[in-house]
């Protein structure tokens, strides 16, 4: 199964990493976030992805034109030129880097890759969002209720303490990783090849006109995820995930 990621936005909130590079590039304990997202999939066996790129796409092009040299160990001898690997890149991944346009909006770039999908089942995600999504109860999930669309829902994460008063009094503060209420898109999504026909063109953003009207006619069910979930839309959210990377305890990180 192929999984679309979207890698072409402009990541303008975050511009204080995003002047010189796209979002998915951003490092999270020294790989791209893209890296991370990639490794979500491939874990629980999904390995074939379609970056839907825009926004410097040729940095992302060159990373993955280097990235078997980059997670190789080797010995190069200059009296001949000749390169021999000794602990080679273990990523058995296959991954199309495909330009969507530079102004394209979310569902346009879905449609642009629509030869590439080839009339399958295919997911597709945010380049900027990390939880531990269970992939496997997703897409069994999907398939179970026989609907166009499947849409992972999460709580929102908690920006910021929260406070239980008596009074003026502070009788607890808990700094909540997650809210308690409310559920809003997550991505992660399944979908199957019809759901390219509510896409109109490259000006359509997926989360408006096409989930909306989904929603409407009763295509679109929701995967509840009440696990970890954590978007990249702020230097604050980047650091919090580079903290929880550097102490060894990031939720996402369901590989070996």
């Amino acid at each position: 199964m192929k999984v679309i990621i979207l890698a072409g936005g402009l990541g303008t909130r975050l511009a204080e990493e995003t002047t010189t590079r796209p979002k998915p590039m951003v490092e999270i304990g020294g790989h791209p976030i893209l890296w991370h997202i990639l490794n979500i999939y491939a874990s629980q066996g999904i390995k074939d992805f379609l970056i839907a790129c825009g926004y410097r796409g040729e940095m992302i092009k060159d990373y993955f034109h280097n990235f078997s040299i980059r997670n190789s160990d080797y010995l190069i001898d200059f009296s001949n030129g000749s390169r021999t690997t000794i602990h080679p890149c273990k990523a058995d991944w296959r991954v199309a880097l495909i330009d969507t346009g530079l102004q394209t909006m979310t569902g346009g770039r879905i449609r642009r890759l629509k030869t590439q999908v080839c009339g399958q089942t295919f997911m597709a995600t945010y380049g900027d969002s990390l939880g531990n999504i269970d992939i496997r109860a997703l897409l069994g999930f999907h398939r179970s209720h026989g609907r166009l669309a499947t849409v992972t829902a999460v709580r929102p994460p908690a920006r910021f303490g929260g406070l239980t008063l008596d009074g003026d009094a502070v009788c607890e503060f808990s700094e909540k990783p997650q809210t308690g209420e409310g559920w809003i898109n997550g991505g992660f999504f399944v979908f199957e090849p019809e759901v390219l026909d509510y896409i109109e063109g490259d000006s359509t953003i997926l989360e408006r006109e096409p989930l909306e009207r989904l929603a409407r006619e009763g295509e679109l069910m929701a995967f509840r995820h009440a696990g970890f979930w954590q978007p990249m839309d702020t230097l604050r959210e980047k650091q919090l995930l580079e903290s929880l990377w550097a102490g060894g305890n990031a939720p996402w990180k369901i590989w070996e």
